[in-house]
């Protein structure tokens, strides 16, 4: 759903940007790879500590090289097949170290099995729906969509953990729920996808 509303309003700040890191002799795939080890980094130095609030907020802007990198490639015409492949690699690996953080900082740290249930939930689901995907269009077929993508899943669950850092209570068990029931729900709708993908194709 962002994806559809945001990415028009983003283009027009990011293909600016995208264009002068060009110029700079900067390439794309150097940023993918700056923004992966940077919010990796982040996230595991953060928090496993307990320090949500400036975690969530470091995160965000490492977070933010991912949108970088495509205005980079559109810009300079660079976009290859290797680089969808590393940017899509380096996403699964942001997307377990992030949530593996707030596994450890949930079971060991806070000490709270039911978040860390919840946690490992979207753990699990965020590389399944991609995964998905992957598998669907490497046979030709469609699996796009879905009530919690990429972006969704990471606005609730860095602005869940940042209001917790900040002290306010319920907020952080709400969004990791809602993000485990929103992406279970999301798995389906690609596998229907796929599924109404392939029917079609026939």
């Amino acid at each position: 759903m962002l994806n559809i509303f945001a990415r028009a309003s983003l283009s027009r700040v990011t293909d600016p940007v995208g264009s002068a890191l060009v110029r700079l002799g900067l390439t794309p795939n150097a940023v993918t790879v700056a923004g992966t080890v940077a919010s990796v980094a982040s996230a595991l130095w953060f928090f496993p500590r307990g320090e949500l609030f400036v975690g969530s907020a470091v995160v965000t802007v490492f977070l933010l090289f991912d949108v970088l990198d495509g205005a980079m490639a559109r810009a300079g015409g660079r976009a290859t097949r290797f680089g969808g492949v590393l940017d899509a690699s380096c996403d699964r690996i942001v997307d377990g170290a992030l949530f593996g953080a707030f596994v450890w900082w949930a079971l060991v740290v806070d000490g709270s099995r039911v978040r860390g249930l919840a946690l490992l939930i979207c753990l699990v689901c965020a590389q399944v729906i991609s995964y998905v995907k992957a598998r669907a269009e490497a046979n030709g077929l469609r699996a796009d969509g879905g009530v919690a993508e990429r972006a969704e899943r990471f606005i609730l669950l860095l602005v869940g953990a940042g209001l917790h850092g900040l002290g306010l209570p319920y907020v952080l068990d709400i969004a990791l729920w809602l993000l485990a029931a929103l992406s279970v729900v999301t798995i389906a709708q690609r596998l229907h996808a796929v599924h109404r993908s392939a029917r079609q194709d026939r």
